[in-house]
């Protein structure tokens, strides 16, 4: 992550301090101190308190979400809160006009979401979701490979993810907004509706619980069709052992396929040579004849890689997060995106035996 000291550190309220927060916002703070600086925290635990305290001494400490957002001396509010929370405690940072950065998924409902929406552009458009899936090197690889003309016209694609674990926090209970739905699912929307060359018309959705100790669903699989021949499978699989990992990406094509393991940065094409023009036929309503309609095919297998100085991964991510605070550049995913995801989310929900 290159860094402009000619400017300031985005002064960060952290809000809600559990798994989330530590593992994937806290260390790129403590990483780049010139980008980003905590200020104030705030949780219930006394204890994840004092591990913030440890590192920023001067950081102010609460108890209470309204409390911290009262603070002046604030760039950017990060909340990282259970799930039925996002709505109410970005709501309440919009606006004091603060900047501000939510976990996925953003809301619950296509209704929250919308409110939301209101609010960020009351609040000068202060709202960043943080979806982690358009910065990962596999799907920008994948995003490369739709236009590549070796493999013909596109006609499907694939978008995975998997894991293998028995999880037993609030994400694995509905009353609490639990589920992969939310909780995974709405960066692989993100992901397959930007690969998509058109909105899909049709969805049809599945889910179960797996290997989750909770009752919400920890597999999710949907189907996406559009006016043309393009479709598109999804899914999140909770309970997937890690040696039955499947390409997070495929992007199959008339001339071939390219695919990619998740968070790789090289992937694969299995294509015709390009070389090769197949020897011209048409069909035939005749009696065939007794012989093998198979052709002899000269496939190439072809690794494919991300150009280097690709900014990709979290610090692609935060890097766009520091540029839109300190210097209002536009930010690379558009709120609409994430609406739009909530939104397929919801329906999931709604549509499925197991989720409702």
């Amino acid at each position: 992550m290159s860094v402009d000291y000619q400017r300031p550190p985005v002064r960060v309220a952290v809000i809600g301090l559990g798994r989330s927060m530590f593992e994937s916002h806290y260390p790129v703070f403590k990483a780049h101190p010139a980008l980003f600086r905590v200020v104030a925290a705030c949780d219930l635990i006394k204890e994840r308190r004092d591990i913030v305290a440890a590192d920023y001494p001067d950081c102010k400490m609460f108890r209470q979400v309204e409390d911290l957002l009262d603070e002046h001396d604030i760039d950017l509010v990060d909340i990282a809160t259970c799930s039925a929370d996002h709505a109410s405690h970005v709501l309440a940072s919009l606006e004091r006009g603060h900047w501000t950065l939510v976990e996925s998924p953003m809301a619950l409902t296509l209704e929250d979401a919308q409110i939301m929406r209101g609010a960020a552009a009351k609040a000068r458009n202060r709202l960043i979701v943080l979806q982690r899936g358009i910065f990962s090197p596999d799907f920008l690889l994948a995003k490369t490979a739709m236009t590549d003309p070796r493999l013909g016209e596109i006609y499907q694609i694939s978008v995975k993810r998997s894991d293998y674990v028995r999880r037993d926090d609030w994400q694995t209970v509905k009353r609490l907004g639990g589920g992969a739905a939310y909780y995974a699912m709405t960066d692989l929307m993100i992901q397959a509706l930007r690969l998509l060359p058109q909105p899909p018309i049709q969805m049809w959705s599945e889910l179960k619980r797996v290997a989750s100790l909770g009752d919400a669903e920890d597999y999710v699989h949907v189907s996406l069709r559009t006016r043309t021949q393009i479709s598109a499978e999804i899914e999140y699989n909770g309970g997937l052992l890690p040696q039955c990992r499947m390409p997070s990406f495929v992007i199959r094509g008339e001339r071939g396929e390219f695919s990619i393991m998740q968070g790789a940065e090289t992937g694969t094409l299995k294509v015709v040579d390009p070389a090769f023009n197949f020897p011209r036929r048409r069909s035939s309503v005749r009696t065939p004849p007794f012989k093998d309609l198979h052709e002899d095919v000269p496939v190439m297998t072809i690794p494919v890689s991300l150009p280097k100085g690709v900014p990709h991964g979290p610090s692609a991510f935060w890097r766009h997060v520091y540029d839109s605070v300190r210097t209002a550049a536009p930010f690379p995913l558009q709120l609409d995106e994430s609406i739009e995801a909530v939104r397929l989310a919801q329906l999931m929900k709604k549509t499925s035996p197991f989720g409702s």
